[in-house]
């Protein structure tokens, strides 16, 4: 089974920006909230969301720094 054969996973990746990473990122966001409410808070669950959250946050300036960059030389 793949994962594009999931109902509600294959339309998100499909809705997706064609980007890898960022869907995964997408689709753990509820997952994690999720892994939290179930486990209950505690350091380990906060320290998962803000890993998550930076990570997440890291990736958006890295891809926005990598475009901005390829941008400008193609305008060149």
């Amino acid at each position: 089974m793949n994962l594009r054969d999931l109902p509600v996973v294959g339309e998100l990746l499909e809705a997706g920006a064609e980007d890898r990473v960022f869907d995964v990122l997408l689709l753990l966001g509820p997952l994690i909230i999720l892994f939290i409410a179930v486990v209950g808070r505690s350091i380990f669950t906060s320290g998962v969301a803000i890993t998550y959250i930076l990570f997440f946050i890291s990736y958006i300036i890295y891809r926005s720094v990598r475009d901005g960059n390829a941008q400008s030389e193609k305008n060149q």
